[in-house]
């Protein structure tokens, strides 16, 4: 995995040891906005923003769904790493130019010196970059997806609103549940070093997925009868939960094709128009077997499973707000 310290590269797994076994994740460090307001420090605007992303990472996932789903393609640009992380970290060897094509970077973590030279911490996707002050705006995807659906309506005619006012309560309790149970909790399993972190994260995640198989046998999305970001914050885990944390990290009690709702409710947002297009598990499966060495030493990638994804989900006995 990797960090900077004071701007120099340093290869480095999690250290565990202070905290039990259990994997804690560290807080993003670029956490400033992006508004409408053309007076803002970071104001919208066509072509001044960058996404750095990796089609494997499922936080970075949560980004390039919204950048789609809003239609901002033309708006902000894309730069995508390999699947393969190495000794320095999220690289881009494997493009066809061998670097990134909007700086002719070869290793992600010469973003974040560039924004900062004696930065401190983990090298993350995604990341928002500002070519005109040639800095990192933001590389918490919580907070990339509101500005995304939000800040730049002046550049789409899409209007999502996957955070509606009457709603915030409801979906920033669902997504403190799903995010420390599920989001991190298949890392939580994944990356314990101790059998019991490993079966506190484990049980924990099974009764959160339990939990919102019942939830959703009684309503189509998390909140309701309409889709907000609570629905897309965990999906980007779901759709890569049997082919990636059934096996790799160990989350092995059932899979999602044994909860019939989650199923179902995988299956129709994945069939939502341009989300299949964002969704590439053989990425994400070359990324995880093949660059978590101390779980899997051979890097050998399973060729399965099989996944009907465009199947009949089912949804359609539960209400659903006109679009």
């Amino acid at each position: 995995m990797g960090l900077l310290v004071d701007g120099e590269w340093r290869d480095g797994w999690y250290d565990t040891a202070k905290t039990g076994g259990r994997f804690v994740r560290t807080e993003s460090t670029f956490r400033r906005w992006v508004r409408a307001d053309p007076a803002a420090p970071f104001p919208a605007a066509a072509g001044r923003y960058h996404l750095y992303v990796s089609l494997a990472c499922p936080w970075a996932h949560r980004v390039l769904l919204v950048r789609k789903l809003k239609r901002l393609e033309g708006i902000i640009g894309l730069s995508v790493v390999s699947p393969l992380w190495g000794a320095q970290g999220w690289t881009f060897a494997g493009a066809p130019t061998g670097a990134d094509a909007l700086l002719g970077i070869e290793h992600l973590h010469e973003l974040y010196t560039r924004a900062d030279p004696a930065f401190t911490g983990r090298v993350t996707v995604p990341a928002l970059w500002d070519r005109e002050r040639e800095t990192i705006v933001n590389n918490e995807s919580a907070d990339l997806i509101r500005m995304l659906d939000r800040e730049f309506d002046a550049f789409t005619d899409v209007r999502l609103d996957l955070y509606p006012e009457a709603l915030r309560a409801e979906i920033d309790a669902i997504n403190e549940r799903v995010y420390a149970a599920i989001n991190n909790g298949v890392y939580a399993a994944g990356f314990a070093t101790t059998q019991a972190a490993y079966e506190e994260a484990y049980d924990r995640l099974f009764a959160a997925l339990d939990a919102i198989e019942a939830r959703l046998g009684e309503r189509r999305y998390l909140c309701g009868a309409r889709i907000t970001e609570a629905d897309w914050r965990l999906f980007t885990t779901l759709i890569r939960f049997d082919s990636v944390y059934y096996l790799h990290f160990k989350c092995n009690a059932r899979r999602l094709v044994d909860y019939p709702n989650l199923w179902g409710y995988t299956r129709e947002l994945y069939q939502r128009p341009g989300v299949a297009a964002t969704v590439d598990l053989e990425q994400c499966k070359r990324h995880y077997y093949g660059s978590h060495a101390s779980l899997n030493p051979k890097g050998l990638i399973p060729k399965g499973p099989v996944l009907d994804l465009s199947g009949a989900h089912g949804r359609e006995r539960l209400p659903a707000a006109s679009a």
